[in-house]
């Protein structure tokens, strides 16, 4: 039977090679991979995200910590392909039309991923049709990113056209949670870990961490 504190721990300290030799081991003796996942694994991510907002790592751990995550996830994929793994949700990511900064977008991205939520990745200079795509594609809350105080009155068209449809959450440098009282979005954040605790929130997901 997989410890699944250690593989927690493994994902959380970006330890690569030991969530390699964990899932092998657990595929190999035909264990239930979604234990691995939302017992393991995906608790692994949400603590590394809270220690990233409590400053305790800094965003190369939170990258090597999703390294050794999506490693797991890949070696996983032909098992979960026969055996289909039930999503948090479905989230639309993507950075606003005339922006074409990505870095925060892909954090945010890789962040909900981790957190055991499916994320339609829009890429970055989405303008409505965009966000419309993952929208038609299940999204159940759209996340816009913007770095650019000059991008970030587009933010209030994207609100202003899905009010009603969908939530809208927004976040980037220049955007504050005024901002977005300001427009009528449904949420802000300051960094990706947040952005998941409140996407945690508004699907009224609550979870229990493998102390």
């Amino acid at each position: 039977m997989t410890d699944l504190e250690a593989l927690k721990k493994a994902v959380e300290n970006g330890k690569r090679n030991n969530v390699i030799s964990i899932v092998q081991a657990a595929i190999d003796a035909k264990e239930d991979v979604n234990t691995l996942i939302d017992r393991g694994m995906i608790p692994g991510m949400r603590e590394i995200g809270n220690r990233f907002s409590r400053s305790e790592v800094y965003v190369p751990e939170l990258l090597i910590a999703a390294r050794a995550m999506q490693t797991g996830m890949s070696m996983l994929e032909p098992v979960l392909a026969g055996n289909e793994h039930k999503t948090l949700g479905r989230i639309a990511v993507g950075t606003v039309r005339g922006d074409l900064h990505d870095i925060g977008k892909n954090l945010v991205a890789l962040m909900l991923k981790g957190a055991g939520y499916e994320v339609i990745d829009l890429g970055v200079n989405c303008d409505i049709e965009k966000y419309q795509y993952g929208l038609d594609q299940g999204a159940q809350i759209l996340v816009c990113s913007a770095l650019l105080t000059t991008t970030m009155p587009y933010m209030r068209e994207i609100v202003n056209e899905f009010k009603g449809k969908t939530k809208i959450i927004i976040g980037g440098a220049p955007v504050t949670q005024a901002y977005a009282d300001e427009i009528g979005a449904d949420g802000y954040s300051a960094d990706a870990n947040g952005a998941v605790k409140l996407v945690d929130e508004l699907l009224n997901q609550r979870f229990e961490l493998i102390a």
